[in-house]
Protein backbone atom coordinates (compact mmCIF):
# COMPACT_ATOMS: atom_id res chain seq x y z
CA UNK A 1 0.00 0.00 0.00
CA UNK A 2 1.35 3.43 -0.96
CA UNK A 3 0.55 4.98 2.43
CA UNK A 4 2.60 2.32 4.24
CA UNK A 5 5.53 3.16 1.99
CA UNK A 6 5.13 6.93 2.42
CA UNK A 7 4.45 6.88 6.17
CA UNK A 8 8.08 7.32 7.36
CA UNK A 9 8.52 10.35 5.05
CA UNK A 10 5.06 11.91 5.29
CA UNK A 11 5.76 14.23 8.22
CA UNK A 12 8.87 15.57 6.51
CA UNK A 13 6.89 16.40 3.37
CA UNK A 14 4.02 18.01 5.26
CA UNK A 15 6.15 20.07 7.62
CA UNK A 16 8.83 21.08 5.10
CA UNK A 17 6.52 21.79 2.17
CA UNK A 18 3.25 22.76 3.80
CA UNK A 19 4.11 23.34 7.45
CA UNK A 20 2.28 26.66 7.72
CA UNK A 21 -0.95 25.00 6.63
CA UNK A 22 -0.55 22.00 8.93
CA UNK A 23 0.06 24.24 11.94
CA UNK A 24 -3.01 26.22 10.95
CA UNK A 25 -5.11 23.07 10.62
CA UNK A 26 -4.00 21.89 14.09
CA UNK A 27 -4.89 25.26 15.62
CA UNK A 28 -8.26 25.29 13.87
CA UNK A 29 -9.10 21.75 14.98
CA UNK A 30 -8.27 22.62 18.60
CA UNK A 31 -11.01 25.27 18.45
CA UNK A 32 -13.60 22.52 17.88
CA UNK A 33 -12.51 20.02 20.56
CA UNK A 34 -13.32 20.43 24.26
CA UNK A 35 -12.07 18.68 27.39
CA UNK A 36 -15.26 16.61 27.82
CA UNK A 37 -15.46 15.45 24.19
CA UNK A 38 -15.23 11.87 22.97
CA UNK A 39 -13.55 12.26 19.57
CA UNK A 40 -13.09 10.04 16.52
CA UNK A 41 -10.37 10.85 14.03
CA UNK A 42 -10.65 9.12 10.66
CA UNK A 43 -7.60 8.83 8.39
CA UNK A 44 -5.28 10.04 11.16
CA UNK A 45 -2.21 9.50 9.01
CA UNK A 46 0.96 9.99 11.02
CA UNK A 47 -0.79 11.70 13.92
CA UNK A 48 0.15 15.28 13.15
CA UNK A 49 -3.37 16.31 14.13
CA UNK A 50 -3.96 13.49 16.61
CA UNK A 51 -1.48 14.88 19.11
CA UNK A 52 -3.11 18.31 19.63
CA UNK A 53 -6.51 16.66 20.09
CA UNK A 54 -5.13 14.08 22.53
CA UNK A 55 -3.82 16.94 24.65
CA UNK A 56 -7.34 18.35 25.04
CA UNK A 57 -10.16 15.81 24.83
CA UNK A 58 -11.57 13.26 27.26
CA UNK A 59 -11.23 10.31 24.88
CA UNK A 60 -9.85 9.94 21.35
CA UNK A 61 -9.92 7.03 18.92
CA UNK A 62 -7.53 7.66 16.01
CA UNK A 63 -8.13 5.43 12.98
CA UNK A 64 -6.48 4.80 9.65
CA UNK A 65 -6.42 1.85 7.23
CA UNK A 66 -2.63 2.05 6.77
CA UNK A 67 -0.55 0.08 9.28
CA UNK A 68 2.46 2.26 8.50
CA UNK A 69 0.56 5.45 9.29
CA UNK A 70 -0.80 3.96 12.52
CA UNK A 71 2.74 3.09 13.64
CA UNK A 72 3.77 6.72 13.14
CA UNK A 73 0.73 7.92 15.10
CA UNK A 74 1.51 5.50 17.93
CA UNK A 75 4.97 7.07 18.25
CA UNK A 76 3.39 10.49 18.82
CA UNK A 77 0.52 9.64 21.16
CA UNK A 78 1.46 6.27 22.67
CA UNK A 79 1.88 7.86 26.08
CA UNK A 80 -1.64 9.32 26.19
CA UNK A 81 -3.99 7.11 28.21
CA UNK A 82 -7.05 8.84 26.71
CA UNK A 83 -6.07 7.82 23.16
CA UNK A 84 -6.58 4.55 21.32
CA UNK A 85 -5.11 3.71 17.89
CA UNK A 86 -7.27 1.45 15.72
CA UNK A 87 -7.20 0.23 12.13
CA UNK A 88 -10.42 1.14 10.32
CA UNK A 89 -11.72 2.36 6.98
CA UNK A 90 -13.66 5.62 6.79
CA UNK A 91 -16.07 3.77 4.46
CA UNK A 92 -17.00 1.16 7.09
CA UNK A 93 -16.45 2.48 10.62
CA UNK A 94 -16.66 -0.23 13.31
CA UNK A 95 -18.49 1.96 15.83
CA UNK A 96 -22.08 2.18 16.99
CA UNK A 97 -24.40 4.98 15.93
CA UNK A 98 -24.31 8.32 17.78
CA UNK A 99 -21.12 7.52 19.72
CA UNK A 100 -18.88 10.58 19.28
CA UNK A 101 -19.15 14.26 20.20
CA UNK A 102 -16.71 15.28 17.46
CA UNK A 103 -15.68 13.40 14.31
CA UNK A 104 -12.63 14.64 12.41
CA UNK A 105 -11.71 13.51 8.89
CA UNK A 106 -8.78 15.59 7.66
CA UNK A 107 -7.45 15.57 4.11
CA UNK A 108 -9.08 12.31 3.06
CA UNK A 109 -12.36 13.08 1.24
CA UNK A 110 -10.47 13.74 -2.01
CA UNK A 111 -8.84 10.29 -1.78
CA UNK A 112 -11.77 7.93 -1.21
CA UNK A 113 -13.67 6.02 -3.90
CA UNK A 114 -17.08 6.76 -2.40
CA UNK A 115 -17.13 10.13 -0.60
CA UNK A 116 -20.91 9.98 -0.13
CA UNK A 117 -20.48 6.73 1.81
CA UNK A 118 -17.71 8.32 3.88
CA UNK A 119 -19.96 11.27 4.76
CA UNK A 120 -22.77 8.89 5.68
CA UNK A 121 -20.47 6.99 8.03
CA UNK A 122 -19.16 10.19 9.65
CA UNK A 123 -22.73 11.34 10.29
CA UNK A 124 -23.83 7.94 11.57
CA UNK A 125 -21.25 7.72 14.36
CA UNK A 126 -21.62 11.36 15.46
CA UNK A 127 -24.10 12.24 18.21
CA UNK A 128 -27.07 14.50 17.48
CA UNK A 129 -25.81 17.98 18.26
CA UNK A 130 -22.26 16.78 17.63
CA UNK A 131 -19.80 18.18 15.17
CA UNK A 132 -18.11 16.98 11.98
CA UNK A 133 -14.81 18.69 11.18
CA UNK A 134 -13.73 17.95 7.60
CA UNK A 135 -10.67 19.84 6.32
CA UNK A 136 -9.59 19.02 2.78
CA UNK A 137 -6.89 20.36 0.51
CA UNK A 138 -8.11 22.68 -2.22
CA UNK A 139 -5.65 21.71 -4.91
CA UNK A 140 -6.70 24.00 -7.74
CA UNK A 141 -6.32 27.29 -5.90
CA UNK A 142 -2.67 27.95 -6.77
CA UNK A 143 0.30 26.85 -8.84
CA UNK A 144 2.01 25.52 -5.68
CA UNK A 145 -0.99 23.33 -4.93
CA UNK A 146 -0.96 21.84 -8.41
CA UNK A 147 2.79 21.10 -8.20
CA UNK A 148 2.33 19.30 -4.87
CA UNK A 149 -0.64 17.31 -6.15
CA UNK A 150 1.33 16.29 -9.25
CA UNK A 151 4.34 15.22 -7.16
CA UNK A 152 2.15 13.09 -4.88
CA UNK A 153 0.44 11.56 -7.89
CA UNK A 154 3.83 10.59 -9.33
CA UNK A 155 4.64 8.89 -6.02
CA UNK A 156 1.49 6.82 -6.36
CA UNK A 157 -1.10 8.79 -4.39
CA UNK A 158 -4.44 8.36 -6.13
CA UNK A 159 -6.41 11.60 -6.01
CA UNK A 160 -10.02 10.68 -6.81
CA UNK A 161 -10.94 14.36 -7.12
CA UNK A 162 -9.42 17.81 -6.64
CA UNK A 163 -11.49 20.51 -5.02
CA UNK A 164 -11.59 24.27 -5.26
CA UNK A 165 -13.43 26.03 -2.45
CA UNK A 166 -16.44 26.41 -4.73
CA UNK A 167 -16.51 22.74 -5.77
CA UNK A 168 -16.03 21.69 -2.13
CA UNK A 169 -19.10 23.69 -1.15
CA UNK A 170 -21.01 22.15 -4.05
CA UNK A 171 -19.95 18.68 -2.90
CA UNK A 172 -21.61 19.16 0.50
CA UNK A 173 -24.69 20.73 -1.06
CA UNK A 174 -25.04 17.77 -3.43
CA UNK A 175 -25.04 15.36 -0.50
CA UNK A 176 -27.41 17.47 1.62
CA UNK A 177 -24.86 18.12 4.37
CA UNK A 178 -25.66 21.45 6.07
CA UNK A 179 -22.24 23.04 6.59
CA UNK A 180 -22.36 25.67 9.32
CA UNK A 181 -19.09 27.33 8.36
CA UNK A 182 -16.26 27.17 5.84
CA UNK A 183 -12.77 28.37 6.67
CA UNK A 184 -9.60 28.50 4.60
CA UNK A 185 -6.26 27.69 6.20
CA UNK A 186 -3.54 29.18 4.05
CA UNK A 187 -0.35 27.46 2.96
CA UNK A 188 1.43 26.27 -0.15
CA UNK A 189 -1.40 23.76 -0.41
CA UNK A 190 -4.33 25.55 1.25
CA UNK A 191 -6.99 23.64 3.12
CA UNK A 192 -10.75 24.23 3.17
CA UNK A 193 -12.40 23.53 6.52
CA UNK A 194 -16.03 22.43 6.57
CA UNK A 195 -17.69 22.53 10.00
CA UNK A 196 -20.97 20.61 10.27
CA UNK A 197 -23.15 20.71 13.39
CA UNK A 198 -25.66 17.87 13.41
Amino acid sequence: MIWDILSPLYDLFETAYNGKCYKGIAEEIKQHVCKDDVVLECACGTGLLTLPMAQICKELIATDYSDGMLRQTEKKVGGYTNTKIQKASILDLPFEDDRFDVVVAANVIHLVDDPAKALSELKRVCKPGGKLVIPTYVNKESKNSMVAAKLLSLLGVDFKRQFSLESYKAFFEKHNIPVKEYRIVEGRMPCAFAIVVL
